[in-house]
């Protein structure tokens, strides 16, 4: 009798041997819960409630990622410069030309524009843009949440000015929300603070309102930087951007990658590099990219590029006894 309940109980669902000697089958069957079934099916249904509402409000994990990378891929209008000049509040790209890279054997080629680019782990956890959030620069040309910045006042400047060079202004970025502006901003490198890959002065968005969200304009060449000293900031155009408490300029290494949220991307620091003759180099060169007004295209930049003046080949000259003659030219420029 007791060997048949132990075989019982150790093997629930099996034949074991009764009291009178003949086979009995097991009433145990392999859908019977065992042990503390009454409080781990409460867990269960406790579990599922909490599930179904965090569901029902969107606070799920993958509801918070999906809706940030939403934004910040949402794409925007950018603005469309009629005079060829940048104003106050006008909505641009930042682009780092396109240039070879003669430092490194591998790098990102293109044109490279300007993006915030927040924590790949914080990105997984939240819905909201961290601050300080991060900046990296990515080979895309289609404005987005991300990568569209607006051209604000520094210090009592009017919505619709012309910006000059040599004046204060700040950069500030959405991110595709509509209750939030961060400011792109810099300061001096410490033992604890610095660019991930460089380790020169890093460049960063944050909310607060200071004198390190202020950038200046200048214009490339060294030679006419003072002359064009106050003269508007011309659209899709190389210029310089300097940070204007420690006289850094922005710029992209293009040959040290970042793994961020969105891929393999670029470095962007605030240093300034020159070659032999003070020239800075083009990793320093930027552009502020406009909208397109023909609805072909989004940017300026997606425009063919007219042929250069100084490059065109003139048209051989025909002699003055061949004008006549079959296949001759006339010269069309005057030499």
């Amino acid at each position: 009798m007791a060997t048949g309940r132990l075989t019982q109980a150790l093997c629930p669902g099996s034949l074991f041997v009764g009291e009178q000697g003949t086979m009995a089958q097991n009433l145990y069957g392999p859908g019977v819960r065992m042990g503390n079934w009454n409080e781990d099916v409460y867990l269960e249904e406790e579990l599922m409630k909490d599930f179904l509402a965090k569901r029902d409000k969107g606070q799920l994990l993958i509801q918070r990622n999906r809706r940030l990378k939403e934004n910040l891929l949402r794409p925007m209008q950018l603005s469309i410069s009629e005079d060829g000049y940048i104003r106050y509040g006008d909505k641009v790209m930042l682009v780092n030309p396109d240039h070879p890279e003669t430092e490194a054997d591998l790098f990102l080629g293109g044109d490279l524009s300007l993006c915030m680019t927040p924590d790949e782990i914080k990105a997984h956890l939240s819905d909201e843009l961290e601050v300080p959030c991060g900046l990296s620069a990515a080979q895309t040309k289609i404005p987005v949440g991300r990568n569209t910045f607006t051209v604000l006042c520094a210090a009592g400047e009017v919505i619709g000015q012309v910006l000059r060079y040599g004046q204060n202004f700040r950069l500030g970025i959405a991110g595709g929300f509509a209750d939030r502006v961060l400011c792109l901003s810099s300061d001096h490198r410490t033992l604890t603070k610095s660019s991930k890959r460089s380790w020169l002065q890093e460049v960063y968005l944050t909310d607060e309102d200071s004198y390190l969200n202020c950038w200046q304009a200048a214009f490339p060449d060294p030679q006419l930087r003072l002359e064009y000293e106050g003269f508007p900031v011309l659209a899709n155009a190389k210029i310089l951007i300097n940070h204007c408490h420690t006289n850094r300029g922005l710029v992209a290494h293009r040959h040290l990658f970042l793994s961020t949220y969105f891929g393999k991307e670029a470095e962007v620091a605030a240093h300034t590099y020159l070659d032999s003759h003070r020239v800075e180099k083009p990793k320093n060169h930027w552009m502020l990219v406009t909208g397109n007004p023909r609805k072909d295209s989004s940017t300026m930049l997606d425009l063919p590029k007219p042929p250069a003046e100084d490059t065109r080949v003139l048209e051989p000259v025909a002699e003055p006894g061949a004008r006549n003659a079959p296949g001759a030219h006339a010269c069309t420029r005057q030499l």
